[in-house]
């Protein structure tokens, strides 16, 4: 029998075009399927039409912050929705945000600078 595995979909939020589309570049080598948003209002609406299994997610976004995104992500009534596993990316390197940001269920909290591409590839198979 032979069983094909879907390809992981992955919410990739960051307002910087130029890391937005060099992350999407890197995941889809690795075999993800990457639905890109440059910022929050936008994200929340992808996760009401698309299946998603993690999102990536900058702190620094325009408008609304990340950390709006993850409040208003967990308050959604569809458990499919409020429960998908977040990985915070950012150069916020701020204890208090990180802290709302745990208190919020997220996985993980990287930094950029202590992360290459390849590092978080790793981290994204980690929650998969």
């Amino acid at each position: 029998m032979n069983i094909k595995k879907r390809t992981p979909r992955i919410l990739l939020i960051e307002d910087e075009k130029i890391l937005l589309e060099m992350y999407k570049d890197k995941f889809s080598e690795q075999g993800f399927s990457i639905i890109p948003a440059l910022e929050a209002k936008q994200a929340l609406a992808l996760v009401k039409k698309e299946k998603i299994d993690l999102i990536i997610l900058d702190i620094l976004l325009p408008a609304e912050n990340g950390v709006y995104f993850l409040r208003e992500l967990r308050k959604n009534k569809n458990p499919k929705i409020s429960s998908i596993p977040v990985i915070i990316f950012s150069n916020l390197d701020d204890p208090d945000i990180e802290r709302e940001a745990r208190k919020l269920g997220i996985e993980e909290y990287l930094l950029k600078t202590d992360y290459t591409p390849n590092g978080i590839v790793k981290k994204i198979k980690e929650h998969l």
